[in-house]
Order: C-alpha cells, then structure tokens, then sequence
C-alpha cells in the first residue's frame, strides 16, 4: 500500500512542476495506457475494465480538445481537434461493440500525436527562444 502512495506523490509531483509540453505528454502517456489497458480488458472479456478504462481514455481525449483554442492555434488547432474527435469516435464504438483494432487505431493516431509532443517538448527545453511566437525559421 505504502508504493500506491509513494507512485501518487511522485505524479503529483511529477504534474505539478511539469512544464505545458510536458503536461500534454503526460496527458498522452495517460491515454495511450488507458486505451492498452482497456483493449486488453476487450480481448479478455472484462467488460467492466473495459468500459473503465476506455472511458477514461476517453475523458483525456476530451480535456485535450478543450485545450484547443482555434483563435491562436488556427490550422493546427483545427486540425487537432479533428483528429482528437476521429479518437474519440474510434473509442466510444471500441466501447460500444468490443472491438480492440478500433483502440489499435485510436492509439495509433495519438501515439503519432505524442512524438510530435515530445519533439516540442524536448525543443523548448533545449531552446525555449525557437517555440515563440514569431521566432519561426
């Protein structure tokens, strides 16, 4: 029990220090584990799991969309925010008729999703100067 709490502390932590990308990641590493979780939990016959798990993929998928602010991210929040409704819609018929490759193509597209996370995440790290505003090459 003690390593339950330990690992919360660490995330809590982990969150409360993180940086925006790093946030973002997170919040993808979340899903990704939740939408493995819950295709296993398909594939298994736990309905319940599965319904969990899926269901709070899901949920990040939807604070990632209200993240989006499509007056100052234009195209590329638009285009987010139609690939994060594909995800969805792919997640709540996985749920609906137990079907894991919907997951497997869900996964697939935040899991592209999450590398270009990251790459930013490691630039604004690295140089925090080439991510502003009208710092573009």
């Amino acid at each position: 029990m003690a390593q339950g709490h330990a690992a919360q502390a660490y995330r809590k932590n982990a969150t409360l220090t993180a940086s925006p990308a790093q946030l973002v990641v997170m919040l993808y590493d979340g899903a990704l584990r939740f939408m493995e979780e819950g295709k296993r939990a398909i594939i298994d016959k736990n309905y319940d799991l599965q319904n969990t798990k899926l269901q709070r993929a899901q949920k990040i998928v939807m604070e990632l969309m209200g993240s989006l602010n499509p007056k100052l991210g234009g195209e590329v929040a638009v285009n987010l925010l139609n690939l994060y409704t594909y995800v969805l819609e792919e997640l709540v018929d996985a749920n609906l008729f137990d079907d894991p490759v919907r997951v497997e193509n869900a996964a697939k597209v935040m899991s592209e999703l999450r590398e270009g996370w990251a790459e930013v995440e490691k630039i604004a790290r690295t140089n925090p100067e080439a991510l502003k505003v009208g710092n573009a090459a």
